[in-house]
């Protein structure tokens, strides 16, 4: 069998051990900055904690996994939508207190279930939780935050606005149409380029 390191997909764009070419690693780089940036804020947002401590946790995080890792996998470290329902219910009973209780005890299973993989392996982890597994609680996550999303794609000063909902809808449009229309670089950077293109929108309909 081979190993891990001999692996090679032909139909990648970018295989593992490669390195994008300058353009495609600005392009990258700057949609990974916007995708990341705003998940990691608006989580705490919603939990009614601060956006900054966030930021700089997610910082330490990151810069000790690149270092423990030896940028092998590079990853960010960011806010996770997966904790947002506990932590709401939690703010509603115990406050603080128990949202703080409740990451440290997250940590440390995360710790016992590192261990464990580096023990024995992941094998495990895959029949435990397969894909049909993954998938669903996957979409969970999303369609419990879409009452949000559509919220704040229409709000303007706490009323609904027609122009912000046409703004997020180009955005969303745009980024699903480089994704789908286009290989290469250009589908790889789809979040990017809806950004730009809901951007330059936003400037029409203002200056119009």
């Amino acid at each position: 069998m081979a190993q891990n390191s001999d692996f090679h997909d032909d139909s990648a764009l970018l295989d593992i051990h490669d390195k994008p070419s300058p353009l495609a690693w600005a392009g990258l780089s700057l949609q990974h900055m916007f995708s990341m940036f705003g998940s990691t804020v608006i989580v705490p947002l919603l939990v009614g904690l601060s956006p900054s401590i966030a930021l700089f946790s997610s910082g330490i995080g990151t810069l000790l996994h690149i270092m423990i890792t030896q940028r092998k996998i590079p990853a960010y470290m960011g806010s996770s939508f997966a904790f947002i329902t506990p932590m709401l219910a939690l703010m509603k009973t115990t406050g603080y207190p128990g949202i703080a209780q409740g990451v440290i005890g997250v940590g440390l299973v995360y710790l016992l279930v590192a261990g464990i993989i580096w023990a024995v392996g992941a094998d495990w982890v895959d029949k435990l939780l397969p894909p049909i597994v993954v998938g669903p609680i996957v979409m969970v996550i999303g369609l419990s935050l879409a009452g949000s999303a559509a919220t704040d794609a229409m709000m303007k000063n706490n009323h609904y606005d027609l122009t912000y909902f046409l703004i997020a809808l180009a955005t969303l449009g745009l980024a699903i149409f480089f994704n789908m229309a286009f290989k290469g670089l250009i589908g790889l950077i789809p979040i990017l380029l809806g950004i730009v293109g809901g951007l330059s929108y936003f400037d029409c309909l203002w200056n119009r």
